[in-house]
């Protein structure tokens, strides 16, 4: 097809990626990254913002949910446990960084896992499902930050 635009062939690309394309360099490096997250994200459930953004998401209810890190008696819909999760993770601002600045597993990683644990018990995904979820993730913000000119212009600004 002659005419693709960006967009298509960005879904293409990411459609397209599978599990056996995972190096074991990748892997390694992405186990490293997640356990990262994890510690920073559990560190981050003792802060002051974290305890808000919990307390605010309570009032949110779902036949779904998905546990608060640190907190295993504590559950919330997945999408308000990825936020909560998120804002923990970022709350010291010790999560990973690239240049130009955003932090990719903060934003992936507390996703994957709330989402991971809503599915129904027959569903339950693989540890290797979850680091392809995991690089997709990344290489998403990875590629949306290649394409962003307010990205490039970051380290000029500061």
């Amino acid at each position: 097809f002659p005419f693709q635009t960006v967009t298509g062939n960005f879904a293409k690309v990411i459609h397209g990626l599978n599990a056996n394309q995972l190096t074991d360099q990748v892997i390694q490096r992405s186990k490293r990254m997640i356990l990262d997250t994890l510690g920073v994200g559990l560190v981050g459930t003792s802060t002051e913002v974290c305890h808000k953004v919990a307390q605010y998401s309570k009032i949110y209810s779902s036949d779904l949910s998905s546990t608060i890190w640190g907190h295993l008696d504590f559950r919330l819909p997945p999408l308000y446990a990825a936020f909560v999760n998120g804002v923990a993770v970022h709350s010291m601002d010790f999560d990973d960084t690239w240049h130009p600045a955003t932090h990719p597993s903060g934003a992936v990683l507390p996703a994957l896992i709330a989402l991971s644990e809503a599915f129904p018990q027959k569903k339950k995904v693989s540890g290797l499902d979850l680091l392809l979820a995991f690089n997709v993730g990344i290489e998403v913000q990875g590629r949306l930050l290649h394409f962003s000119r307010e990205a490039r212009n970051i380290p000029k600004r500061y």
